[in-house]
């Protein structure tokens, strides 16, 4: 606040003003001292010694000189004397304040006589810098181990089978396809405790959790994975649920260092999934014939641990989402606690709510192909390679990934338009990959669902962002996968019957 008088009313009017301050911090001084239960907080807050930090009132000698700066302001008798410092003298009072004490012992009117003396400070995202770039790579890091497992379980699936088959065990694909579903299901299931947690502990510690509790189930898998019961514990249920403690806040740090550049960095983390997956199957296919499952679950697991490693880069630029206001005379209010864990306000945008409603249902058999395309082309393909269908949709996704992540960044592009076309190109080119009889159609038709699975999967981030926000997107990407969990949990056991007769969703009992 700075005041400028010239002429002879400047000497008057600079004692009356500081005069008016005095008279204020005194009267607050005098209500403080009065109350023994209250003197604490309010020196705590630096208001009982306001008279002290103002000083004493400048005599008649001490106005021909210099006032001290201290005081907050200049000398009354030059010509240009102005009236500086007295909002960034008392700024840090009323920022440090408690706003209770304030308003009981005439705080109000002290901060209706210097105005208001702060504001909010918003952190953007600076598109750029060393830290920012080492962080997209940390996620690519992240999303590649999490999703490279999760996509190339068929490796895992048809171990898991023949062990049940060689014991004579009814319904042996049904009962190893529900290890791996049950971890895909997992990971979307829990994605909205995995919001929630990162909106209070922080992007760091979730991440750390999660990658703790998905390397330890895997490292326990390996010693009881003939046990089909105990897998669905260990690998479908921990390992899941560390999965997706990982992968959201992997995708909800992007958005504290990237804004401008959201769709493309999107792209090129997300395409990390791609990029492990077409390794993935022949390093797995590898370590399986040269070190067994047990060899095979261990490497997982030391795989896995890179996650934490990866997590301790994840420092956001924002801290935890605030509290809202607590109840009075701290009694409890269920209403109040629950907004302090659920963030309801994204529920209250109907552009939200219809995105996230739609997805689900588009999700539908999504994750068919890369469960059971392997043992499809084996028993229906005899001689080819069973893993290079995956390969062909884990590339040109990648492909996608990059491509649209940079067409989602150009102006007037409709990024939620963008996503709803590949969602309809998915179903037709899925609807078509039972029905084909050539190999090499089935490989031209995996490579155009990598690609649009692509545009898909790097615009979640991105859209998330975008309607709800950097404040709301933990919880609204969260909520959003976990929407995603039911479809794919059930849809994962199902199965080909035929060639040339399309496959037919069954739910396991």
């Amino acid at each position: 606040m700075t005041v400028t008088e010239s002429g002879e009313g400047k000497q008057a009017s600079v004692p009356d003003l500081y005069s008016q301050l005095r008279g204020a911090a005194a009267e607050i001084d005098e209500r403080a001292s009065s109350e023994e239960s209250q003197s604490a907080a309010v020196n705590a807050n630096g208001i009982a010694s306001l008279p002290r930090e103002i000083g004493p009132a400048p005599t008649d000698a001490e106005r021909g000189a210099s006032i001290p700066s201290s005081y907050g302001w200049s000398n009354p008798l030059s010509n240009d004397a102005t009236v500086v410092g007295v909002a960034e003298e008392l700024a840090p009072l009323n920022q440090t304040a408690n706003p209770t004490v304030l308003n009981a012992h005439g705080g109000g009117a002290l901060k209706k006589m210097v105005g208001p003396m702060s504001a909010e400070v918003k952190a953007e995202p600076p598109d750029g810098g060393c830290r920012a770039w080492v962080i997209m790579v940390a996620s690519f890091f992240v999303n590649g181990i999490i999703l490279g497992v999760i996509n190339s379980a068929s490796v895992i699936h048809i171990q898991l089978e023949g062990m049940l088959k060689s014991r004579n065990v009814t319904g042996a694909s049904s009962k190893a396809s529900l290890v791996t579903s049950l971890a895909i299901g997992m990971m979307f299931l829990m994605s909205p405790v995995a919001g929630i947690l990162t909106d209070k502990i922080g992007v760091q510690m979730t991440t750390l959790l999660g990658g703790g509790l998905a390397t330890l189930g895997l490292f326990i898998s390996s010693f009881i994975w003939q046990k089909i019961e105990v897998m669905y514990l260990t690998y479908a249920i921990m390992y899941g649920l560390g999965a997706s403690l990982a992968y959201t806040p992997s995708l909800v740090i992007l958005g504290h260092y990237f804004k401008r550049r959201s769709g493309l960095v999107n792209g090129i983390v997300t395409a990390g999934s791609s990029a492990f997956t077409v390794a993935m199957p022949y390093v797995m296919q590898a370590l399986l014939d040269s070190v067994g499952m047990k060899g095979l679950l261990i490497s997982l697991a030391a795989l896995t641990a890179g996650v934490m490693a990866c997590a301790v880069l994840f420092k956001p630029l924002l801290p935890p989402s605030s509290s809202p206001e607590r109840c009075a005379a701290g009694r409890f209010n269920f209403q109040l606690k629950l907004k302090e864990v659920i963030n309801i306000s994204m529920w209250k945008r109907k552009r939200y709510v219809i995105w996230a409603t739609a997805i689900p249902l588009a999700l539908f058999g999504y994750f068919v192909p890369y469960v059971h395309i392997g043992a499809f082309v084996k028993k229906n393909f005899t001689g080819h390679d069973e893993k290079l269908p995956v390969m062909c949709i884990a590339i040109t996704s990648g492909v996608g990934r990059l491509l649209f992540g940079f067409v989602a960044d150009l102006p007037r592009v409709n990024r939620i338009l963008l996503q709803q076309i590949s969602f309809v190109t998915i179903g037709l080119l899925t609807m078509l990959l039972p029905v084909t009889n050539s190999f090499n159609l089935l490989l031209v038709i995996s490579l155009g669902m990598g690609l649009v699975d692509g545009c898909f999967i790097s615009l979640l981030g991105p859209i998330a962002f975008d309607i709800c926000g950097q404040k709301d997107a933990s919880q609204a990407i969260g909520f959003l996968l976990g929407m995603c969990s039911s479809d794919l949990s059930q849809t994962s056991p199902a199965y080909f019957y035929s060639p040339r007769r399309l496959f037919t969703p069954t739910r396991i009992p």
